[in-house]
């Protein structure tokens, strides 16, 4: 087993497939990189000399992969969440973001996801940053609630 950038990669298979272990390389990724640094697809991993896996960890730790592209993408989507564009709001509901069915197909996740779709509010940014809290929205909601009610009761009676 060759551990290349904190990955254990498998003596027995293609270097070309075992690339695909790393989050962000699809198949395309890994033939691109194998042809920078002209080493054959079809070579095994124990095959692999020292030096070329010394360029290989070389020529990945420079891409942004794992760890790396996680948080960036999880920061793209925190950044549409707090913009409040449509896809961010899909997002914190954890409905399908592309134009997809939700008919039949997402059925399954808004019943699980519901706990998640909690966190998200559709109050202004700039009132949040002025210090008003989640709590205090619902309360000055539930105030405004049970004014109108007062209100309302004695016309009723």
């Amino acid at each position: 087993m060759v551990l290349l950038l904190g990955q254990q990669l498998p003596d027995g298979k293609k270097i070309q497939f075992a690339l695909l272990a790393f989050y962000g390389i699809g198949h395309h990724t890994a033939l691109k990189t194998l042809d920078t640094l002209h080493i054959p697809p079809n070579t095994l991993v124990s095959q692999l000399t020292e030096e070329q896996t010394t360029a290989l960890g070389a020529h990945l730790a420079g891409m942004t992969i794992e760890s790396d592209l996680r948080r960036q993408v999880r920061a793209d989507i925190a950044h549409l969440r707090q913009v409040g564009t449509y896809r961010g709001r899909r997002h914190a509901m954890g409905l399908p973001v592309r134009g997809q069915n939700t008919q039949n197909n997402s059925k399954t996740a808004r019943k699980l996801n519901r706990v998640e779709r909690r966190g998200y509010m559709t109050m202004a940014t700039s009132t949040m940053a002025a210090g008003a809290s989640i709590q205090q929205g619902v309360q000055a909601g539930r105030n405004r609630f049970f004014l109108g009610l007062t209100r309302l009761l004695p016309r009723l009676f």
